[in-house]
């Protein structure tokens, strides 16, 4: 099970509902192997369920990691965590001996790109064992949110940026194909995707095994089942 991989799991009412906790609780109860996505440091709350699934090979976390300028993060996710905050995160999950690793994204071009080596370099030295990254998505009405936020943090460089985001998306805002959506095509996306690579290698992030148990699972009983004498 993946938690984070449409909208993140630790939304600030997440500190009162505890929903994602009582998530985490069930499925460590039944040896339920699970990954997190996630850009907030509350994962912290739960890193003792979290570190006592590490413990039994059922639990690893991504924490998302945009960019290390404060201002363009202020920008970009209001609200989220700043990012020395993620990069402590980071730190604080793998000394509990939770397999941690960085999630770069969205990239951005002419954005953010420019900080992948310097992302992956922070990552690694907070502890993260493994990268990966996404590429600027815009499916349906969220092209126009971020034209928005173009025209009102980087004017500038708004044309730029789509003219590079459609170069990548086979002359389109977005192209949903599987197997492009997260990477693009094209010579630019090919450019982050080799820089990416190297920069991965050169930091240790590429050759982790992250490998969850799922042997372990233990449906909960149903109705009528005969229970267990101990």
């Amino acid at each position: 099970m993946a938690l984070g991989t449409n909208t993140d799991p630790y939304q600030p009412i997440e500190r009162e509902l505890r929903i994602t906790r009582g998530l985490l609780e069930v499925l460590s109860a039944h040896n339920h192997p699970l990954a997190i996505v996630t850009k907030s440091a509350l994962v912290l709350r739960d890193i003792d369920i979290l570190a006592d699934m590490a413990a039994r090979r059922l639990a690893r976390v991504y924490v998302s990691v945009t960019t290390l300028d404060r201002n363009l993060a202020r920008s970009l996710e209001p609200r989220a965590a700043t990012p020395p905050r993620r990069l402590k995160t980071i730190r604080a999950l793998n000394n509990a001996g939770i397999p941690t690793g960085a999630m770069v994204a969205p990239i951005i071009p002419v954005i953010n790109d420019a900080e992948i080596e310097d992302i992956l370099e922070a990552v690694a030295e907070a502890g993260a064992s493994s990268a990966a990254y996404i590429l600027l998505r815009l499916p349906l009405e969220t092209a126009d949110l971020f034209r928005e936020w173009l025209r009102v943090h980087a004017p500038l460089k708004a044309d730029h940026v789509m003219s590079l985001v459609r170069s990548m998306r086979g002359g389109k805002d977005y192209d949903s194909a599987w197997g492009r959506r997260m990477t693009g095509e094209g010579a630019y996306a090919e450019m982050i995707a080799k820089r990416f690579d190297l920069a991965k290698q050169r930091f240790g992030l590429a050759t982790r095994d992250w490998s969850l148990d799922a042997t372990r699972f233990q449906p909960p009983p149903c109705a009528g089942d005969q229970l267990s004498l101990l």
